[in-house]
């Protein structure tokens, strides 16, 4: 019996996603070659210029996976957390150390901002904006946050700052260093939003 024409195609696109993501993260974008790779998932180069039109666009779709899977696991260690404004600068903080991990580092914060330009014009980029402007608003509503700043240019900011954030650790010769110092500094800066008063929530 025949698979349907839609589960062919989400195989091939899943297997042409897995062998590219394979060589990104290993030998690079530059030095990943699309025979190698359509060869090494037993797909011709025309499969790959039918889903994904050309490398650059494969690199997009392996990009998306990982933003995926990254956005779950930031919400799973965000979500231990007892307060609305701890849980929002774990949120943060998370997505800056994922630089420190080797495939990560790579296509999100090396190659994927060399090829596709600035990671704040990505499609992912508008979800990730929307939810710090909701966790902003809250948090202002709540009286943690100060009143005088527009959460929505605020958390456009922020999602800057924590992308130049997560380059600077990629693109260091010593990452683990430049990942605490990197934290630090940005910790502070959003410390710079909590309204001053006897007990600021830790």
């Amino acid at each position: 019996m025949h698979r349907p024409r839609k589960e062919m195609i989400a195989e091939t696109r899943a297997k042409l996603i897995t062998a590219a993501r394979h060589a990104f993260g290993t030998i690079g974008y530059a030095e990943a070659s699309m025979d190698d790779f359509t060869a090494s998932a037993g797909l011709t180069r025309g499969a790959l210029y039918h889903h994904f039109g050309d490398k650059k666009g494969l690199l997009q779709a392996v990009i998306a996976e990982i933003d995926g899977e990254m956005a779950v696991r930031i919400d799973e260690i965000a979500s231990r957390t007892p307060s609305r404004w701890q849980r929002f600068v774990d949120e943060c903080t998370t997505y800056i150390e994922m630089a420190l991990e080797p495939e990560i580092q790579r296509i999100m914060f090396r190659d994927g901002p060399a090829v596709l330009g600035d990671p704040a014009q990505w499609p992912n980029a508008n979800a990730c904006v929307g939810s710090m402007t909701d966790h902003l608003t809250r948090l202002q509503q709540e009286g943690m946050v100060v009143t005088g700043v527009d959460p929505e240019t605020t958390a456009r900011l922020i999602n800057g700052a924590s992308s130049q954030a997560a380059q600077r650790i990629a693109n260091s010769s010593n990452p683990e260093a430049t990942s605490k110092t990197v934290v630090a500094a940005f910790k502070q800066l959003l410390e710079g939003l909590l309204k001053k008063q006897g007990s600021q929530p830790v």
